[in-house]
């Protein structure tokens, strides 16, 4: 099983978490959720992002892209101030072709929101932190039923 390790921003006790896994990480010395960030390919992205078991925040990024460099400070921020909530994936789409054409990918940074393995929300493009952080919120408002 891969796994990343993790540093609470509470404590800086360094966590070994398993990019794919059931549940939300918590810190192993303070119990306080930690922001989940891994890196997913072609091979195990339906199990690192699609069978989350909270909503996951997928980066389609490359490695040449500046606006990519740019959100990607926002996005850790983002799954800082959501850990527990939100699980951030990323995914660089030179290393991933199967996944850039599968989600359609015509601009990088693509970003997407699944919960329960379905994209809930798509912004194509950068975003400031402001809007980003807006866009974020209003996907993951919980559905109004009638």
């Amino acid at each position: 099983m891969r796994t990343t390790d993790l540093a609470c921003p509470d404590c800086g006790k360094t966590n070994r978490i398993p990019v794919a896994a059931q549940g939300k990480p918590k810190c192993g010395n303070c119990g306080r959720p930690l922001p989940w960030i891994v890196d997913a390919l072609d091979d195990d992205f339906a199990e690192v992002a699609e069978q989350a078991d909270v909503p996951v925040l997928v980066d389609l990024w490359a490695t040449w892209c500046g606006p990519c460099r740019m959100v990607s400070p926002v996005l850790d921020q983002l799954a800082h101030e959501r850990a527990g909530d939100i699980k951030l994936v990323r995914v660089d789409v030179d290393r991933a072709p199967r996944l850039s054409q599968r989600f359609d990918v015509r601009a990088v940074p693509t970003l997407m929101i699944l919960r329960a393995g379905e994209v809930i929300a798509r912004q194509p493009g950068a975003l400031p932190a402001p809007q980003l952080r807006a866009w974020l919120g209003d996907a993951l408002v919980p559905e109004v039923r009638t």
